[in-house]
C-alpha cells in the first residue's frame, strides 16, 4: 500500500510539473505570437562522433552528391527566402553559412580537398569579386538614350559595377561524403566531409553559375553553428530539427554525381541524360549492397 501511495504521488508530481511548464495563466499572457510557454535551450552543443580506429575501418568509398532546392522535399534549406539574418527565429542554410563566415565562426577551404584554408575576407571576396567595368547607354532625364550627333549612334559610357551576393540565387548544394564499414559491428556508416553551394556570379560577360568555397562538415566548429539553428518543418511547426540533425539523419533528397575512381572524373564527364541518371542510381545500389554482401547466412 505504501509503494502504491508513493507511485501515485510521483505521478501527480510529474503532472503538476508538466502543467507548470506548459500552461500560461490567461491573465498573465504577454507573448502575442503564442499561447503557451516554450522551453528555451541556450547554447546547445553538438554531440561528438564516437571514436573510430583506423584498424576498424575495413572498407570505405568517397562519393559526391548534390541536393537540389527545387525539389519540394529540400525546400526547407532555401526558406526563409531573404538576404537578412532570420525570420521568426529561423534562417536559411546559406544565410547561416554566410553569417558564420563573416563572424569568423567556421573555417572555409578553397576546394573539396580541404587542404588550403581561406581567410574569411578572401572567402567572401571569392563570392563577390572586385568591381568590373561595364559599358552602359547614356540616357537623358526622361530615360531615353542620347544619340551622338556625329555618329548617329547611342552614346555609351563606362561605369564600375560592384558585385553583390544574393543568397536567394543559391538553389543547389554539393556534399562530399565518405561511406565506410566498421568491423566492430559490421555496419555501414557515413560521414559528410564537406559542403559547397552553387550561386549566380555576375561578371563582365554576364551572370554564370559558380561554386563557393568548401565547409568542413566534420569540424566541430561547423557542427556547433548548425546545431543552434533550426530549419523549417513543413508538416509540424513545433518540431525543432537543427541543421546538424538534418545532415546526420540524412533528412534530404539527393543524387550522386561522382564517386572516387581511377580517372578522377564525374559522371557528367562520360555520360549524359538518362544514362547519367542510371549510373547515379547504380552507384547508390552498389554502396547499399556492400553491407548486405558482408553478411553470410
Amino acid at each position: 500500500m505504501k509503494k502504491v501511495l508513493i507511485y501515485v504521488l510521483a505521478i501527480l508530481g510529474y503532472c503538476t510539473t508538466i502543467n507548470a511548464q506548459s500552461i500560461i495563466d490567461a491573465d498573465e499572457q504577454s507573448n502575442p505570437n503564442d499561447f503557451y510557454q516554450k522551453g528555451i535551450v541556450v547554447g546547445k552543443k553538438a554531440m561528438p562522433y564516437p571514436p573510430l580506429r583506423e584498424n576498424d575501418v575495413i572498407w570505405e568509398h568517397v562519393v559526391w552528391r548534390e541536393v537540389d532546392f527545387n525539389e519540394k522535399f529540400n525546400q526547407f534549406f532555401y526558406f526563409p527566402a531573404n538576404n537578412g539574418s532570420s525570420t521568426q527565429g529561423r534562417i536559411s542554410l546559406v544565410n547561416l553559412i554566410m553569417r558564420s563566415v563573416r563572424n569568423g565562426e567556421i573555417p572555409v577551404y578553397e576546394d573539396d580537398d580541404m587542404v588550403k584554408e581561406l581567410d574569411p575576407v578572401e572567402a567572401l571576396k571569392k563570392l563577390i569579386g572586385d568591381p568590373f567595368p561595364r559599358e552602359e547607354e547614356v540616357t537623358d532625364e526622361s530615360g531615353n538614350p542620347v544619340i551622338d550627333p556625329e555618329t548617329d549612334e547611342v552614346m555609351t559610357h563606362t561605369v564600375m559595377v560592384t558585385r553583390s551576393f544574393d543568397s536567394t540565387s543559391v538553389m543547389k548544394i554539393r556534399l562530399k561524403e565518405k561511406w565506410y564499414i566498421d568491423k566492430q559491428d559490421s555496419r555501414q556508416k557515413v560521414r559528410i566531409l564537406g559542403l559547397a553551394f552553387q550561386y549566380m556570379k555576375e561578371g563582365i560577360t554576364g551572370s554564370a553559375l559558380d561554386w563557393s568555397f568548401w565547409i568542413p562538415m566534420n569540424d566541430m566548429r561547423v557542427r556547433q553553428v548548425f546545431v543552434n539553428a533550426n530549419a523549417y518543418d513543413d508538416n509540424n511547426d513545433v518540431v525543432e530539427r537543427s541543421y546538424d540533425d538534418i545532415f546526420i539523419q540524412r533528412y534530404f533528397d539527393s543524387y550522386i554525381i561522382r564517386e572516387s575512381n581511377v580517372y578522377n572524373r564525374s559522371i557528367s564527364e562520360y555520360l549524359t541524360g538518362e544514362d547519367a541518371m542510371l549510373e547515379s542510381q547504380n552507384i547508390e545500389d552498389k554502396i547499399f549492397n556492400i553491407e548486405s554482401d558482408m553478411w553470410e547466412y
